[in-house]
């Protein structure tokens, strides 16, 4: 019987973020497409983004316009993407894309920011002084 392997690809942690895009690309048969989605993820090297009305095919070069978690907010980022593979769910379709250029402004400007923000738990001098607040006393 053969094996099948498979390398993972990846070279960083993928995190949850829901950014606005905006892609852009040319379809043989129907000319220049710009859609609107967001993305699911993002990773240090690119995201799986989902687009509302259709996606491009695989290995189609997407320009991709990044911003923020809001409406209206600001461009953060365009950059050159290729797809890799579809998920073509018809309630949610997917493409993974691979950034071509802007690997480094895609770090510090998307990718990094996306990262779960992890607070210190607190000392517990810090929770008696808190106690001593609510209790209107001090040491």
């Amino acid at each position: 019987m053969a094996r099948t392997s498979s390398m993972e690809q990846r070279t960083g942690p993928r995190y949850l973020a829901s950014l606005m895009v905006r892609a852009e690309w040319d379809d043989p048969n129907a000319g220049h497409i710009v859609a609107e989605g967001t993305t699911e993820n993002v990773g240090p090297e690119g995201a799986l983004v989902h687009l509302q009305d259709r996606l491009p095919d695989v290995g189609s070069r997407v320009q991709l316009a990044v911003y923020g978690e809001e409406e209206g907010e600001e461009q953060k980022l365009r950059v050159v993407t290729e797809v890799l593979r579809l998920e073509r769910n018809p309630g949610h379709p997917l493409a993974a894309l691979q950034l071509l250029d802007a690997q480094d402004e895609w770090r510090g400007l998307v990718w990094e920011p996306a990262a779960p923000v992890v607070t210190a738990p607190a000392s517990a001098e810090d929770d008696e002084e808190e106690l001593d607040e609510l209790e209107g006393t001090t040491h």
